[in-house]
């Protein structure tokens, strides 16, 4: 008899477990994605400074972020003005600080070299390794001063190809 307990037992204590585990589900909220048209190289990116239209991205929210007659506007797209402004040629610099456009003008002069940039920094959508995010390799080259698109090396004198 007590066999039977202790049998009877341990099924109901595996059916639990097993009831437990499949009623557990998981969501999975993309919140902060970067877009496609965002720059490589980044595992955190808060907002991008476009210094092309002097704009900002809020990526969390999915926002842009622009002057308008002397007043912020935060709206899902660019205004009319920029409508042929290509997201994915021009040039994105990362500003991982709370409210960036309270220093605008520091940023505008900042970046100012980076109006004009198009094609040279490589985007999301374009880059060619699955997950870079994730990407050993990818982490591996930027370590060592490549792939992070800002256009200079670490100086260590390999003169290696890492891609």
């Amino acid at each position: 008899m007590k066999r039977i307990g202790v049998v009877l037992l341990l099924a109901t204590g595996c059916s639990l477990a097993v009831m437990q585990a499949s009623a557990q589900v998981s969501v999975s909220v993309n919140i902060g994605t970067q877009p496609q048209w965002g720059p490589v190289g980044y595992d955190r990116a808060d907002y991008y400074y476009l210094p092309d239209v002097e704009a900002y991205y809020y990526v969390p929210r999915q926002q842009f972020i622009y002057l308008d007659a002397g007043r912020w506007v935060f709206a899902a797209s660019l205004p009319g003005r920029y409508r042929g402004y290509d997201l994915y040629g021009g040039y994105k610099v990362v500003i991982n600080e709370p409210r960036p456009y309270d220093h605008f003008y520091d940023h505008r002069n900042r970046y100012a070299r980076y109006r004009g940039w198009r094609g040279r920094q490589d985007c999301i959508r374009d880059y060619h390794r699955p997950r870079y995010d994730n990407d050993r390799d990818y982490r591996r080259d930027r370590d060592r001063g490549h792939g992070h698109g800002r256009g200079h090396g670490r100086g260590r004198g390999h003169d290696r190809d890492w891609d």
